[in-house]
């Protein structure tokens, strides 16, 4: 009897779980390209879709979300897809629009690249973005305290998470915990048996919840830039930052030549804040970048741009610089870096704050970070940009029906059989070395690999691509651990002249609209035309009278430095982009200073020149022909005057 009833129980318990499984159906979806560049894309060698999944994982309310999924085909014609399933970080940031990286990735030779956008971010549906970003970047514009930055901030956040719950969005449905099960949705969907999980900075949190949950779907994990401890993610902000930045002082000051460029580098910097503090520096910009035109760097904005500097290597090597032009207040190159502003801040904030005030702000300690911002006494206070996320969270958490998610323990990950590879930077600000060596001793198969010189995420780099394209086609085998040691060291960034004009030039250059261009491209050619058939009736004395021969050598000549100046400057923008890019935005190298002498002799022969015509147009042959040569010097000054560069 006993045995009949648990056979009865154990039946009706199995009928509901299948019954809640079919409730919650997952399908997968074929579509066209998201992006419009990939429109004519050849649907074999990428495919586009949409997995359907329920908002709420274990709820069966009918409500389900769309999760965008761009899946790369492999190069080769290996059996094995040996699948790669790449989960971007922010939290917020789109793996979609990361595609880019990847379209000629080593690791796509062998291997499918799955590219996701987590929900809520990018083209998933529904996109929890409500402009955030924007919003944060015109308040960081303004001239405004501290305090009213982050009152201000989290009144936008506020608005933003009102208009999700009037959309009918469940804002505790978006973390990690219903990442991984719609990871494991999406590998069942595919028809992978399991596949090579790869996450970066806080995608790394969400792989190792997923490898936690469903450790058969992993055949390899790999962290780059891992987070250990969520519950220390903000508490050790200010610390993880600070330490970065003293590697940086400390080889300004062991090095003769950094020390005597940049003297006291570390006192300078403080001496910023504190001055910044007092008298704020407003700079011009971009309006469709801020539309005031104008953008007021406080203390707090200079903390911040150092902070994101360490992220990468060659913005590693322009710190100095960075710091010496806030110090010696150079606004007409530091416009220049509220692009970068913008491109940190372009993210769904809406899924950011429904992740961090889920799972990752209720573990963190307020107290405990404003005693580790305390140890570094001239930075008062830490970073607020990420501080503020304190007062937001606690906010977007109040009046909450259910309880925010604490996360998970990751318990499991300790019994895995699958080997995992984890990296990180030597200069990463955010997820520090030893973060990486925790997360490597959680796993009894991980290997851990140091990127010396280099910031966060440095498995996006040559030898980063080498060493996991190695990984992947062979898990079990001894990494080459000491691969970075290789890399070239830094090399901060000395003797530049500043000029705001160079960057406006080489980002006009470099989007080619033809459009914009065209009108150049044609004076251009003109002059070449004028200086060969010219240069032949000069020689062949084939002027009769003295202004025509003073008026032709003067265009020619003038047509001859213009040319040679924009061939120069072409030249100087394109190897020092190979260099560092980053110079391009205060300036180019002493060494090209040659180029700005060019640029004023060309100006002064142009107006000469100009004067000249004028004064004897009477006496001056096919005035015509003439006049339009001396036009395109024009057009070419204008587009000079109009780049900034003289």
């Amino acid at each position: 009897m006993k045995l009949r009833k648990t056979i009865i129980t154990i039946s009706f318990l199995f009928a509901i779980l299948i019954g809640n499984l079919n409730a919650q159906n997952v399908t997968f979806e074929k579509r066209t390209a998201f992006m419009p560049q990939f429109k004519e894309s050849d649907p074999k060698r990428i495919s586009w879709g949409y997995l359907t999944v329920p908002e709420t994982w274990g709820v069966n309310n009918g409500k389900t979300i769309k999760i965008a999924v761009t899946v790369l085909k492999k190069n080769s014609t290996a059996k094995d897809s040996n699948a790669i399933v790449f989960i971007q970080g922010g939290p917020g940031a789109s793996g979609i629009d990361n595609i880019w990286l990847w379209l000629n990735h080593p690791l796509r030779e062998n291997n499918d690249i799955v590219l996701f956008d987590v929900r809520g971010t990018g083209y998933s549906q529904p996109r929890l973005d409500g402009g955030l970003g924007k919003k944060f970047l015109e308040i960081l514009a303004k001239n405004q305290s501290e305090e009213e930055d982050e009152r201000q901030k989290t009144n936008a956040a506020m608005s933003s998470k009102q208009d999700l719950i009037n959309r009918g969005i469940n804002l505790d449905a978006y973390n990690s915990q219903a990442v991984a099960n719609d990871l494991h949705a999406l590998k069942a969907a595919l028809k992978y048996k399991n596949w090579n999980v790869y996450g970066v900075s806080y995608g790394t949190y969400m792989a190792q919840v997923y490898a936690n949950n469903f450790a058969g779907d992993v055949k390899s994990l790999l962290l780059d830039s891992p987070v250990y401890d969520i519950s220390t993610y903000y508490v050790d902000n200010t610390s993880n930052y600070m330490n970065s930045l003293q590697k940086v002082f400390k080889i300004c000051k062991n090095d003769k030549t950094y020390d005597k460029q940049y003297p006291n580098l570390e006192k300078i910097y403080y001496e910023v804040i504190a001055d910044l503090e007092k008298n704020p520096l407003t700079v011009t910009v971009d309006k469709t970048i801020i539309p005031s035109g104008t953008f007021t760097y406080n203390a707090e904005d200079f903390k911040v741009a150092v902070q994101q500097a360490l992220y990468n290597k060659k913005l590693v090597e322009v710190i100095p610089l960075l710091i010496y032009q806030f110090h010696e207040r150079k606004g007409e190159s530091l416009g220049n870096l509220v692009s970068a502003f913008s491109t940190l801040l372009a993210m769904d904030y809406g899924v950011y704050y429904c992740v961090s005030c889920n799972e990752t702000l209720p573990k963190n300690d307020f107290v405990k970070y404003q005693n580790n911002a305390a140890q570094f006494e001239g930075l008062n206070g830490g970073i607020s940009f990420y501080k503020s996320d304190f007062k937001v969270c606690d906010a977007w958490n109040s009046n909450r029906t259910v309880a925010a998610k604490k996360g998970s323990d990751l318990a499991n990950l300790s019994s895995s059989a699958y080997p995992v590879l984890v990296f990180s930077g030597e200069f990463d600000p955010i997820t520090p070395l030893d973060n990486a060596k925790k997360v490597a001793q959680r796993f009894p198969k991980a290997n851990y690999i140091e990127a010396k010189t280099y910031g966060h995420v440095p498995s996006f780099t040559k030898i980063g691509y080498k060493v996991v394209e190695s990984f992947i086609d062979n898990p079990n085998q001894q990494p080459d651990l000491s691969s970075f040691n290789k890399a070239d060291k830094v090399r901060l960034v000395t003797g530049i002249t500043i000029n705001k004009g160079v960057s406006n030039t080489g980002k006009s250059l470099g989007e080619q609209d033809p459009i914009f261009l065209f009108p150049l491209v044609t004076a251009l050619l003109l002059m070449i035309g004028f200086i060969f058939a010219y240069l032949i009736k000069l020689i062949k004395k084939r002027y009769t009278t003295i202004q025509d021969k003073i008026v032709r050598i003067g265009v020619t000549i003038t047509s001859i430095f213009g040319l040679a100046l924009f061939g120069c400057l072409l030249m100087a923008i394109l190897k020092v982009s190979e260099q560092n890019y980053f110079i391009l935005a205060f300036g180019l190298p002493e060494t090209f200073n040659y180029i700005f002498l060019l640029i004023l002799i060309f100006f002064v022969c142009l107006i000469l020149t100009l004067v000249y015509y004028i004064a004897t147009i009477k006496k001056t042959d096919a005035r015509s022909v003439v006049f339009s040569v001396i036009f395109s010097n024009i057009l070419l000054a204008t587009y000079l005057l109009y780049w900034g560069i003289f």
